[in-house]
């Protein structure tokens, strides 16, 4: 069964930077749409960015100019680079496939950031 397993959140100042890392198969990633989700308190998840495997972008609005996803097939990684974060952007992070059929969702990583 194929795992995903998130990493790089943690706390942060308003205006840093964090580097989320989400390891998962290639024959995922080189097939499939990847997402970055995250869920906020007392909110539902919601989709923050996403990249195709012929490396198309999509991202939220609000991430739009902060946020970049990349995608390492060697390493079997896809990565959002977050930078100018702010305190709305706290939340946990999960990655999965953009469309159905998801994968087993993962234990995310928290980022939380502090005004």
């Amino acid at each position: 069964q194929v795992q995903l397993v998130e990493s790089g959140g943690g706390l942060v100042q308003a205006g840093g930077s964090l580097r989320l890392a989400c390891e998962v198969s290639r024959s995922i990633t080189i097939s499939r749409t990847v997402a970055w989700y995250r869920q906020s308190p007392g909110q539902q998840r919601e989709l923050v960015a996403s990249i195709g495997a012929t490396g198309v972008k999509d991202y939220k609005d609000s991430v739009k100019g902060r946020f970049r996803i990349s995608r390492d097939n060697g390493k079997n990684t896809v990565s959002l680079q977050m930078n100018s974060l702010k305190p709305e952007d706290t939340g946990l992070y999960y990655c999965n496939t953009r469309f159905n059929p998801h994968l087993q969702w993962g234990q995310g990583t928290q980022v939380t950031v502090s005004s």
